[in-house]
């Protein structure tokens, strides 16, 4: 799907941003998408190099259906270069370098009612770079009640998103730096491209979540995170959750250290500060990083440890002082 035919037997891809131009039997910057006679084939359909089953917590999504279980799969392959990948060994690897299980979207629906999971997660690597895979999926999950849940860069064009809103319920979607630059250097990718992926999430009135990993000396300025919480501010509103993460070394990244809690506390009150009413701190446990609270009146609302709920006392995704909490939460 989402692609144009050129001369020569060449191809244009136009899932994401890249528009990578194709020649016969070469594949795109994704490493999956392959040039066959002048047609374009997917090299992961049905090919899943890890399924697990993870609490919704662990996407991280913390305002739909907390406590519930989802289905997650994912293949190898990416459409960024991202220097601190922390799934790097399949994000980046090729067709053929993991051994794979044919995982049809089938068998994935069939498995997550099996193992009573109320959600499928599409994760651990880029969904977008199989996105005809994640689509088939997604509207059989769809016809089962199951909800979609992407896990993604946001790194993909108007069109193949405007038709996967019909079929997602969730998305979390990194925002990783503010700065194009960034993006640029180390990512070999773009920042507008992303941000107009969340505009068209919030337009959609898919129900999302920010994350935001913070690696020290990269992008790490906090004058940069507050322009970044002013344009979410502004652009989608106060009420979807960011998650600030904790970066570890690896992958490209090796000698730059662990994100200091420090730091992710000071991100987090220049979140509050600005006016976004849920930042959470993912990766180190805080005091307060993963709980919920009431915006209105300060009460505890979900108490986290990692991934598990201890106490959770919202009705109906109400305060008990009246107040709206925005979410999905049955």
């Amino acid at each position: 799907m989402y692609y144009n035919k050129l001369k020569d037997n060449f191809v244009q891809c136009v899932l994401c941003p890249h528009r990578c131009t194709i020649k016969e039997n070469a594949v795109g910057i994704c490493g999956v998408r392959k040039n066959v006679q002048g047609k374009l084939f997917s090299l992961v359909y049905s090919k899943s190099v890890s399924s697990h089953i993870d609490p919704v917590e662990k996407k991280p999504l913390y305002h739909f259906l907390p406590g519930s279980t989802a289905l997650s799969f994912g293949t190898v392959g990416c459409n960024l270069k991202c220097k601190n990948c922390q799934n790097w060994e399949t994000s980046q690897a090729k067709p053929g370098d993991f051994f794979t299980k044919d995982l049809s979207p089938q068998q994935i629906v069939e498995d997550a009612l099996n193992q009573e999971c109320k959600n499928i997660a599409y994760t651990y690597n880029e969904p977008t770079i199989f996105y005809e895979y994640m689509l088939k999926t997604a509207k059989l999950a769809r016809k089962k009640c199951i909800k979609n849940i992407m896990v993604s860069n946001g790194f993909i064009n108007q069109e193949p998103l405007q038709e996967l809103c019909t079929f997602i319920d969730a998305v979390n979607c990194d925002l990783k730096s503010f700065q194009d630059s960034f993006y640029k250097k180390t990512c070999s990718a773009r920042l507008e491209p992303v941000l107009n992926t969340l505009k068209i999430l919030h337009k959609n009135k898919i129900w999302l979540e920010i994350t935001t990993l913070i690696i020290p000396t990269l992008n790490d300025n906090f004058k940069n995170l507050r322009e970044m919480c002013i344009w979410i501010k502004n652009n989608l509103g106060v009420d979807y959750p960011l998650h600030f993460s904790a970066f570890y070394p690896c992958y490209q990244l090796p000698d730059i250290p662990n994100t200091p809690a420090s730091i992710l506390i000071k991100a987090r009150k220049i979140a509050l500060d600005t006016g976004l009413h849920y930042v959470y701190i993912g990766n180190v446990q805080t005091p307060e990083g993963n709980n919920t609270y009431c915006p209105h009146c300060g009460k505890l609302l979900i108490e986290r440890y990692g991934y598990s709920i201890i106490t959770n006392v919202i009705k109906d995704g109400v305060c008990s002082c009246g107040y709206r909490i925005n979410g999905i939460w049955k």
